[in-house]
């Protein structure tokens, strides 16, 4: 689809890190591997700072599917786990998400997600957009865009994806598995925070040791997580695991855990490589952040909750 240019003035006030409680959907991936269940909980733990209105299950291929419909289906069956470990009715707000990747840069593909997205971001009113925050492959969301242009001028787009535009390859799991839905987002326009992994996100890491002392004792849910990660890796010893997710919740909870700045959006080529183009559209770039702070409100948010 063409670039969609909004007013230079209302990008960048679209573009600021939010002070104040913002709506917004999550869109996850979120049996893909250990890091979504963190980041659905602190999102559903945070609701003085987000007002959670739906959760969509992101479809995604590797060794734990056998293809990106799959993939979804059993990231919908892991959302359901965790609301029913945090006491909370799926019912209504809780939406399957594409069973395919996009088949090129025009069609999209139509699920209960995409079309939720599209009725959601068009209710909303102008002067408060619905933060659409993206923790896998970002198939819904194009879709819901090639849907309805209209959302762009709806809709603020937090995405986690990519590597930092400074390393040598774009190539990142949910980057890399619907290259036209990747590209679609970067081109057209859409008010973007992009939290690029390799270089950036890489910072966000936790050990045994910490699920340990600060998740393990923490309720149902606590138990929950703890197993989730510590079933992840036979060795133990001197291990950490980054925690990807949680860095794009973190960019509506406090502007102090992750440093951004205002760039041009890249070019993302075919070979998974990123150019630039000063003539380009503004988005908001993470380009650091603190790993405790991070931590710290996760682990505070889930011992208040467990007691």
């Amino acid at each position: 689809m063409n670039n969609h240019q909004l007013p230079l003035n209302k990008l960048i006030q679209r573009l600021q890190i939010p002070t104040s409680r913002v709506r917004m959907v999550l869109d996850t991936d979120t049996f893909n591997e250990i890091d979504d269940q963190f980041a659905v909980v602190q999102a559903l733990l945070s609701p003085e700072h987000l007002q959670v209105e739906a959760i969509y299950a992101a479809p995604f291929t590797n060794d734990r599917s056998t293809g990106p419909g799959d993939g979804m289906d059993k990231s919908y069956d892991e959302i359901l786990q965790l609301l029913g470990r945090l006491g909370r009715d799926p019912e209504g707000w809780v939406f399957k998400g594409s069973a395919a990747y996009l088949p090129n840069a025009i069609t999209p593909i139509h699920s209960d997600a995409s079309l939720d997205l599209v009725q959601r971001a068009m209710a909303s009113p102008d002067d408060d957009p619905l933060y659409v925050v993206a923790i896998g492959a970002i198939t819904n969301i194009a879709s819901a865009i090639l849907l309805e242009p209209a959302i762009l001028d709806k809709i603020v787009v937090v995405w986690l994806g990519g590597n930092a535009l400074h390393w040598p390859s774009a190539w990142e799991f949910n980057l890399k598995q619907d290259y036209h839905a990747s590209k679609l987002i970067l081109d057209c326009g859409v008010p973007l925070m992009l939290v690029p992994c390799q270089g950036v996100v890489t910072h966000l890491l936790t050990t045994t040791s910490e699920m340990e002392l600060y998740v393990k004792g923490c309720g149902e849910i606590g138990q929950f997580l703890y197993e989730r990660f510590y079933n992840y890796t036979k060795d133990h010893f001197g291990y950490s695991k980054v925690i990807w997710d949680m860095a794009a919740i973190a960019c509506l909870l406090d502007p102090n855990m992750v440093s951004t700045s205002l760039v041009h959006s890249p070019i993302l080529s075919e070979d998974f490589r990123w150019s630039s183009d000063s003539s380009r559209h503004f988005i908001r770039y993470a380009n650091n952040l603190n790993r405790d702070l991070i931590f710290r409100d996760f682990f505070r948010k889930l011992q208040a909750f467990s007691n």
